[in-house]
């Protein structure tokens, strides 16, 4: 018999066929020597040499009993051992004689052969064990041959070589062995070749899948997790490649994508870091970029371009963006002066900036009549449509003083103004007011009322332009028209009308005149004279007490007359008063408080200094409904619409919304509303504070719209503050404003205390959480409830018994919280923790020290230091502020004038109040940490809240004190700290950290 045979090419013990990898574990064709195989009976299957056609030596099996009935030939390989693998291949490659071709063969001619496997642990086969039959060997498959071969001319012989790959699985054990069993057949077996297959080691969708062994059956799908490539991140998790029974990997599910800084080359083999002057700020495929205009990056891998010295990119700005830089002065100022009002036009600068969000705020000065240093304009001058933030270049400005020099400065910014150390650029213009007559009369008060007179008396005009000559006050009844009005001048702020009708409802209205004529009438207020049953009852309650004293309580009543007279006398008029008249709160700021009458006193003085705007408790009311129907406008409840819940008060709910009055636009607003199953008490307290507010008029104190009493819910509507209490919005935005901009704030909450000092009214709950901020970052005082409240309990632990009562010990005057001395002057105290708390951009006062530490240290005269930032000027008002003699503190006008003059001239702002450097840091100094606490520097960044950074610096190789220490401007730059806020408070903590070394340093030596 000739055999015919094929080679193929092995690498070591690996064959790759496209993207499956084969690994083999028998190869017959790489014997060198007789393969050996046991073959049953002796007489079957014979060994044979051949020559491959490259003539290497090759053994292969051969059999031909055709002749011979009943032939069973066994043929078994080897133990193979099967190294993990759970489905195995067999590739076999045969020659069969066409039984046909055979002359005189017996009809049990064969063309086919069986194939076998036996496992074992171990190699145990005998030459009887395992036996010879199919239990216990395990069938595989029956073999047929595609093509068989005959004899043909010549006497030679073609053999026509078979192919046939079969498998089988799982198998479990450590190794096995293969059969081949002829039947009755002329056959060669050329060569077998056992293997398993494997999926091979793949980088795909940015993740490296190791080599993964097939399942036990064709159709398993075999899992293997992905590891992202270096410098590249997971997109989708789990990253997943199924490897199938053929070894081909298949399903993909998740990705790896390269990270910020990193751009996919090599087929998405590899992340290669962008090279210098590029950048990607984001983690994807994209490439990366080339830096924007005016930046460039410090190193590769960078995810962000830093702007080149002048130029500056806004928080909200992408980081693809162009570098800007601030925009020139506005140009062509043109100023047209109307008596006290003044329309101002100009150009946009010539230079933007390089951005689109130029807007305008003009800053007012005040130079008087003389050659003085000018300030800057008092809360009354009117802007529209807004002082800061103006888009459009024109602004029309009133209530100007007459007679005034004024300078306006038109300040051009962008959106990064603010980054910039230098201040914006402007244009100035000087102009000087005509004469103008005065502003109207904004409030009035009845001071009494008889059932044939009223006494009313009202405040000086914000604006008298001038000396005020006279008032003309013009009053006629509600029921009749305008058109029969009186007229009655008064050269003095307070005036009795004679001469009325009993029981009858009355429309005043007042104007002021100086040397330019009258100015505007007030706006109309409603007051009615006693009925006669009311007057009479006044007499009959005071009836029993005349007729009921004794002879020494005649001599009592006598000599009180006589001082009353006296005491009228001097102050210039006389005061009848009922028990409904007297409601005045007068704060002195001295040594006293009046809180209003005893209950039941029917006559009484009343001393009111002309022009005086006097602050009325609506406690003093004997019907506090009477109080907020003065004070306070009723608004229908279908004006109202109620939109969202933002929070709860203590009585319920605090909501927005939108009011919409009759012939008014449309606005945005604030509404308490009082909670369902309310007692009588509980309404009375919400509404006193509508009373309270309502007396207010001020751009720095919280605007009272109306309340609405006439339906339920029982509501208060305020004006709406978008950026809602002072201390979050500042914690919120740490780092992110200027000094100045905090000075601003400072000066804006300062200006309404002032007002409110002015009119007698004394807070008592000073703080940054009831301050209101809205979208301008107007500051404004709210929360009147304490002043009353006091007394009322809390679970708030910001309010601490003391005396009986409730206080916010971390922000009270010693002597409120000793002797419950509540004046202007405690305020004041309260005012310079504010401050404190503005600059340390919302930190807790005195920490977590405990309220009774927090009295201790302050008996002691420690004060809180200067926040981190904070320049010396203003914790030197601070210290001002909480003088323990309360006589020595600054009023608030003084207050207000200090800061005008910080803001006219910056660099009084610049000097930074000194940080502590000692190891042992003094009592309250703790806004600088001591390092040596900390282990890590990422420990000691979590400290002064700038933990963002923690992986930047740790890139960077800022990972120990030491190499911290030794940082510059420009390290600081290279770890990504672009925000000025930011590298302030690093560069502070940095040095402090430099102090504290060189101590322990002098405390070594």
């Amino acid at each position: 018999w000739g055999c015919l045979w094929v080679c193929r090419l092995v690498v070591g013990d690996l064959d790759y066929i496209g993207a499956v990898m084969l690994k083999t574990l028998m190869d017959s064709t790489t014997a060198t020597a007789e393969l050996g195989w046991m073959v049953h009976p002796p007489s079957g299957w014979e060994e044979v040499s051949g020559y491959d056609e490259n003539m290497n030596t090759i053994r292969t099996y051969q059999v031909c009993n055709v002749f011979e009935s009943s032939q069973n030939n066994w043929l078994r390989t080897k133990y193979i051992r099967r190294r993990g693998a759970h489905r195995i291949h067999v590739e076999m490659k045969f020659s069969v004689r066409d039984c046909s071709s055979i002359p005189n063969v017996p009809g049990s001619c064969k063309e086919t052969f069986n194939l076998y496997y036996y496992e074992s642990d171990f190699d145990s086969a005998t030459k009887t064990f395992p036996n010879w039959m199919e239990n216990p060997w395990m069938k595989v498959d029956t073999i047929a041959a595609d093509e068989s071969f005959s004899q043909v001319d010549l006497g030679g012989r073609v053999m026509k070589i078979n192919t046939e790959v079969r498998s089988f699985g799982p198998v479990s054990k450590n190794g096995f062995y293969l059969a081949f069993q002829d039947y009755g057949g002329c056959m060669s077996l050329i060569a077998v070749r056992v293997f398993y297959r494997k999926c091979p080691r793949v980088i795909q969708n940015g993740a490296v899948f190791q080599e993964t062994l097939s399942g036990a059956e064709s159709t398993s799908l075999v899992a293997a997790r992905g590891t992202c490539i270096s410098n590249a991140e997971e997109v989708d998790v789990p990253i997943k490649l199924y490897c199938n029974g053929d070894g081909e990997w298949l399903v993909p599910i998740g990705r790896c994508m390269c990270r910020p800084g990193y751009e996919s080359v090599e087929n998405g083999t590899v992340c290669r870091g962008c090279p210098s002057g590029t950048f990607k700020a984001s983690q994807g495929d994209e490439g990366c970029v080339h830096c924007p205009i005016n930046s460039r990056t410090t190193s590769e891998g960078a995810t962000n371009c830093v702007c080149r010295n002048g130029y500056y990119r806004a928080d909200a700005d992408p980081v693809d963006m162009p570098c800007t830089t601030i925009p020139s002065a506005p140009q062509a100022v043109i100023s047209s002066v109307n008596e006290t009002s003044l329309m101002l036009e100009w150009t946009p600068p010539r230079d933007s900036g390089g951005r689109e969000d130029l807007v305008y705020n003009i800053i007012c000065k005040s130079c008087g009549s003389g050659r003085g240093a000018c300030t800057r304009c008092g809360d009354n001058v009117q802007f529209a449509p807004r002082q800061l933030g103006l888009t459009e270049p024109r602004i029309y400005i009133s209530d100007l003083l007459a007679h005034t020099q004024y300078t306006f400065e038109i300040q051009a910014v962008n959106g990064v103004t603010d980054q910039s150390p230098f201040s914006p650029q402007f244009a100035s213009v000087n102009i000087t007011t005509n004469q103008a007559a005065p502003s109207a009369v904004s409030i009035m008060h009845q001071v009494s009322r008889t059932v044939d007179s009223i006494t009313l008396s009202w405040s000086q005009p914000d604006q008298p332009n001038g000396v005020i000559l006279d008032y003309e006050l013009q009053y006629y009844e509600k029921n009749l028209s305008e058109l029969n009005s009186t007229a009655v001048k008064s050269p003095t702020n307070t005036v009795t009308v004679q001469n009325l009708k009993a029981g009858t409802i009355y429309v005043f209205q007042v104007r002021a005149r100086t040397v330019a004529g009258y100015g505007r009438y007030s706006g109309k207020m409603y007051f009615q004279t006693m009925t006669e049953a009311e007057y009479q009852t006044s007499v009959q309650e005071k009836l029993p007490l005349i007729i009921g004293s004794s002879a020494a309580g005649l001599v009592f009543l006598i000599a009180v007359v006589v001082i009353i007279i006296v005491c009228n006398r001097r102050r210039g008029f006389e005061r009848a008063d009922s028990e409904y008249t007297d409601k005045l709160q007068h704060y002195t700021s001295g040594h006293s408080t009046y809180r209003g009458p005893p209950p039941g006193l029917g006559v009484r003085s009343l001393f009111v200094t002309p022009g005086m705007k006097i602050y009325i408790d609506p406690f003093t009311y004997e019907d506090p409904n009477e109080a907020v129907r003065e004070f306070a406008k009723e608004i229908d409840i279908s004006c109202v619409k109620i939109e969202q819940v933002i929070g709860a008060g203590e009585f319920g709910e605090v909501c927005s919304g939108h009011l919409k009055l009759p012939g008014k636009r449309e606005i945005f607003v604030a509404i308490k509303t009082l909670k369902s199953g309310y007692t009588e008490k509980q309404r009375r307290d919400f509404l006193s504070e509508a009373s309270i507010m309502g007396q207010f008029d001020h751009p720095n104190v919280i605007h009272l719209e109306g309340v609405v009493t006439k339906s339920s819910p029982v509501m208060i509507i305020t004006e709406f503050m978008e950026n809602g209490s002072l201390d979050s919005f500042l914690r919120q935005n740490d780092g992110q404003f200027t000094v100045i901009q905090l000075v601003g704030m400072l000066r804006g909450i300062a200006a309404g205390m002032k007002y409110l000092a002015d009119m007698n009214y004394v807070h008592r709950d000073l703080a940054a959480r009831n301050i209101l901020v809205n979208s301008n970052l107007v500051c404004k005082v709210s929360d009147f409830g304490l002043s009353r409240f006091l007394e009322d309990d809390t679970s708030d632990p910001t309010y601490t018994s003391a005396l009986g009562g409730k206080i916010p010990i971390r922000w009270t005057a010693p002597e409120a919280i000793q002797y419950r001395k509540f004046t202007s002057a405690s305020d004041v105290w309260s005012y310079g923790i504010v401050m404190w708390e503005v600059m340390s951009y919302g930190e807790r006062p005195y920490w977590d020290m405990t309220n009774q530490d927090v009295i201790n240290a302050i008996e002691q005269d420690y004060r809180l230091p200067p926040p981190m930032d904070c320049p010396n000027a203003l914790h030197q008002l601070m210290l001002d502020c909480w003088q323990k003699d309360r006589n020595h503190r600054p009023k608030f006008g003084q207050i207000v004038n200090t800061l005008d003059k910080m803001i006219r001239n910056p660099n009084s702002l610049k000097a930074m109040a000194p940080l502590s450097s000692g190891v042992n840091l003094p009592l309250l100094d703790r806004t600088i940490p001591d390092y040596t606490s900390f282990n890590t520097v990422d420990e000691w960044l979590d400290a002064i809240k700038m933990s963002q950074y923690k992986e930047s610096f740790a890139s960077a190789g800022f990972t120990t004190f030491d190499i911290v220490s030794q940082m510059t401007v420009e390290d600081i730059l290279r770890v990504g700290v672009t925000l000025a806020g930011h590298q302030k408070k690093i560069l502070n903590s940095i040095q402090v950290m430099r102090a504290q070394m060189n101590q322990i340093q002098s405390v070594e030596v």
